[in-house]
């Protein structure tokens, strides 16, 4: 029978900090609602249908009302503009709405003044005090510190014990008793074994490298308020600057900039695709639209990029330096082999992200990068198994050094992504002999096959018999 707990009226109290601390731990500040922000997965209104259930007539009138409802009012499907840069071979777009809807659905590209996703704006008005909330750099860095402050403190409290247990057993080797412990010095150097397993040397070490550390920058810090409060503060310019004068009548001296507002100040950040991605967009999902880079002389184009012109635009530049653009395209162009990697694993629901960070090519993501860290890393190889590059030597030579990676390289990589807890997969496209036209985007990609590969390091004590 379960015993009624009384009810009490007295306030919870905060979860204090680590054990033996004493201090408060400080709430973790909220994250946002990344469940609500990312529920579509791709920029594509889809119009939903109810299911059909046999035994119950019901349904088929509420698909037929689905349907009335789809033809009345079909979903309206929203392109997005974008251009291409040929200094950097890539597409840009402007537009703030565009960008916050490319990146909410899909995770589309990356700011180009952020590491990841554009939050520049929120970084800018936080540093000029416009802005009250934390943004997502923030508090990816005081998770950090927290992390880093349990450590130590986890740290000191392990070499704490550890020296107990040594004063204890020096009293009773001096009393030549273990009646003040209670244990036999068996248990003792057992437990004393057992705690040095949990901590090292050298992170003891390290504790005590940051905390000097973190002393000596406060004392910085404290002498130089001082120093602040007491002189004033004091700007020491070069010589150069020295001897230049400036006029009173300068536009500069008589006008003053006025503070901007949080709703008035200019985004200077703007969305990156890759070719693969706005090539998805474009041709995959008909969201995207690509125009000319506009220049000083003439304005953006007003016609888009049709798709095989943008193909062949995206094979040139897919070579250091960019290709002539009379050259025919090759069926193991590097864009064509990237793409067909790309569209496979999106067509398959996978997030997919550049992993030039861990030496490979594309990085896997279940939901996005918000929600976990990447389970696999893709690295590309081109396969020539079709008969026709096999027919003239020289078409063998030429394909033995397109697909040739040594052992050391794999060896290499798959280090890399063990480190790092992802699963490395290798992906062979099996190249098609050249096609005589391009005008059928659909029927070129359908000829390359992809086949796929696991590798997992092997580590001899996790295999043993």
């Amino acid at each position: 029978m379960a015993t009624p707990v009384a009810k009490t009226d007295k306030p919870v109290a905060a979860p204090s900090g680590p054990a033996g601390s004493g201090r408060p731990r400080t709430p973790r500040p909220p994250r946002p609602n990344y469940r609500q922000i990312h529920q579509f997965p791709l920029p594509v209104n889809v119009h939903h249908v109810p299911p059909v259930i046999p035994h119950n007539p019901l349904s088929l009138i509420s698909v037929a009302l689905s349907y009335l409802t789809f033809l009345i009012m079909p979903p309206r499907q929203e392109v997005y503009s974008a251009y291409f840069d040929k200094a950097t071979s890539s597409i840009h777009v402007t537009d703030e709405k565009s960008i916050k809807a490319l990146w909410e659905m899909g995770f589309f590209g990356k700011g180009s003044l952020s590491r990841s996703e554009p939050s520049w704006l929120a970084r800018e008005k936080k540093r000029r005090g416009l802005h009250d909330g934390k943004t997502s750099e923030e508090i990816t860095r005081a998770r950090r510190e927290e992390r880093r402050a349990l450590k130590l403190e986890r740290a000191r409290l392990e070499k704490q014990a550890i020296e107990e247990t040594l004063k204890a057993e020096a009293a009773a080797r001096e009393s030549g008793s273990t009646e003040a412990t209670g244990q036999t010095p068996e248990d003792k150097a057992d437990g004393t074994a057992t705690t040095a397993e949990k901590i090292s040397l050298r992170k003891l070490k390290d504790a005590k490298i940051l905390e000097a550390r973190e002393a000596r920058l406060a004392a910085q810090d404290a002498e130089a308020a001082k120093k602040t409060e007491t002189n004033g503060k004091s700007v020491r310019f070069s010589p150069l600057v020295q001897k230049k004068e400036f006029s009173s009548n300068s536009p500069s001296s008589e006008t003053v900039a006025e503070p901007l507002d949080a709703d008035d100040f200019p985004n200077e950040e703007h969305l990156q695709l890759s070719n693969e991605e706005a090539f998805f967009l474009a041709y995959g999902l008909g969201a995207l639209q690509v125009y000319d880079a506009p220049s000083t002389s003439t304005t953006q184009s007003t016609s888009p990029t049709p798709i095989q012109a943008l193909l062949q635009q995206f094979c040139h530049h897919s070579f250091q330096p960019a290709r002539d653009g009379t050259a025919s395209l090759q069926p193991d162009d590097p864009f064509m082999i990237s793409y067909t990697v790309y569209h496979h694993f999106r067509s398959l629901g996978w997030v997919i992200r550049s992993g030039v960070k861990f030496g490979t090519d594309y990085l896997l993501y279940n939901r996005g990068p918000v929600f976990s860290h990447a389970e696999f890393a893709v690295v590309v190889i081109p396969s020539y198994s079709h008969p026709y590059w096999s027919e003239t030597e020289e078409r063998k030579n030429y394909t033995a050094e397109k697909q040739a990676r040594s052992w050391w390289w794999l060896h290499c990589v798959n280090r890399v992504q063990a480190q790092v807890m992802k699963s490395l997969c290798l992906v062979y496209v099996d190249v098609p002999p050249p096609a005589a036209s391009i005008d059928d985007v659909g029927a070129l990609f359908g000829q390359y096959k992809v086949r796929e590969f696991m590798i997992k390091r092997w580590t001899p004590n996790r295999t043993r018999d």
